[in-house]
């Protein structure tokens, strides 16, 4: 059920008040959501309580940039899922301002617990919303597999499903916003940090390709993403040791449940990690507790035939499609896209950035338009929050009105 009071005020007046129409007169038009099928209000947070929790997170750069109010509401959205309707979920903020402001997409990084999702830990969502007090009606997608969707594995790493599902938030935010009263001016920013940062990247891909109507995308800001996925394989398996064997199980099982591959799981990874994967993502276990399941030595992790051969054996083939498919670094961006990075990042190496980059700028992008912004020292978990106050900071200078 929306919760609107502007709402639920036309549909009973259209209900009970019978209207006499002549020739200049017109019954009144209700909004009829298309996508968005619940939208629920949680909190409003004041502009001294959000400086508050800043202070308490120890981050005084932002502090300047907070100039409303906030309004919280989790929704539910209608999205595709391997060609049938699912319901998906995430959480929307308004600044509290009768001011027409541009949209956020905030894409969140890997989650495998059900109690990370952001509809589902409200505090660390509202923290992140924050944002929202810069100006911006802010998003954040619980992802299919997530929130209302918890019922379904989550598709990490397919980059078809993982643009879908963050387009039709937009519109269903949109939908929201239009019942709430809010005013929405069009202008769309993306971001995300890891695979936020895919996700972003993918979701910009799709929106050049084929554009949302009512939505201008200005620029778009991924971080710390795989956008290679192929690249991000060859860094693997260049390794001795990877504290984050979750990952690679965590791709691997997406593509088995997607593509319908039983023996992918056998094929890749060794006894008795093979049998063990599809349990340790049923929701319960964050990305931390599954290393302790694994082991942190690829040679222990992946079969040693597919280590020595995947490059060469025809029977990897398939496998290596996948992750040319997926991947999202293979086009030319016509609207600017910020890279962001840190440059001690070995989770997902800095060089992953520094080799898309590249390889637009081989492709024909304009170095005008996409561009590297290296996070100097930076690891992959000490990059995020420098990373989210460059991309207030750049945003603003690119926003059609002042705040």
């Amino acid at each position: 059920m929306i919760q609107s009071k502007q709402f639920f005020l036309i549909l009973l007046i259209s209900l009970y008040i019978p209207f006499s129409c002549t020739d200049n007169e017109q019954d009144p038009v209700i909004p009829q959501p298309e996508y968005l099928v619940s939208g629920e209000q949680q909190f409003i947070r004041t502009i001294p309580q959000i400086i508050s929790l800043l202070d308490l997170a120890g981050i005084e750069d932002m502090e300047n940039y907070m100039q409303f109010d906030i309004n919280l509401y989790k929704i539910t959205y209608k999205t595709q899922y391997l060609d049938r309707e699912v319901i998906a979920s995430g959480i929307v903020t308004f600044p509290e301002t009768t001011r027409a402001m541009p949209m956020l997409s905030f894409q969140n990084g890997t989650i495998t617990s059900h109690r990370e999702a952001p509809t589902e830990n409200l505090f660390n969502a509202g923290f992140i919303s924050s944002i929202a007090s810069a100006g911006y009606i802010f998003l954040i997608p619980d992802y299919i597999g997530f929130g209302n969707s918890s019922d379904i594995l989550h598709p990490y790493y397919h980059a078809s499903t993982t643009a879908t599902t963050v387009r039709d938030m937009l519109l269903a935010a949109e939908e929201l916003a239009r019942l709430e009263g809010y005013d929405f001016n069009g202008n769309l920013f993306l971001a995300g940090y890891s695979e936020g940062g895919y996700a972003t990247m993918g979701t910009h891909k799709s929106i050049e390709e084929v554009p949302l109507e009512g939505f201008e995308l200005i620029a778009s800001a991924p971080a710390s993403g795989g956008y290679d996925i192929r690249g991000m394989q060859e860094y693997f398996f260049s390794l001795d040791t990877y504290d984050d064997p979750y990952y690679l199980a965590y791709v691997a099982l997406s593509y088995a449940n997607i593509y319908d591959l039983p023996d992918i799981l056998h094929q890749i990874f060794r006894e008795p990690y093979a049998s063990a994967i599809p349990d340790l993502f049923d929701g319960t276990l964050t990305g931390g507790e599954i290393n302790l399941e694994l082991t942190n030595k690829v040679g222990d992790l992946i079969q040693p035939d597919m280590l020595q051969n995947i490059n060469i054996d025809p029977k990897y083939g398939y496998i290596l499609d996948l992750f040319e498919e997926n991947s999202v670094h293979d086009w030319i961006p016509a609207i600017p896209v910020y890279l962001y990075h840190g440059t001690a990042d070995i989770t997902v190496p800095f060089q992953n950035s520094v080799d898309t980059y590249g390889h637009m700028l081989d492709l024909g992008a304009s170095p005008e338009t996409v561009h590297l912004i290296a996070l100097d020292g930076k690891t992959h978990g000490s990059g995020s929050v420098p990373y989210v106050i460059e991309l207030i900071k750049k945003f603003n200078t690119l926003r059609s009105e002042p705040i």
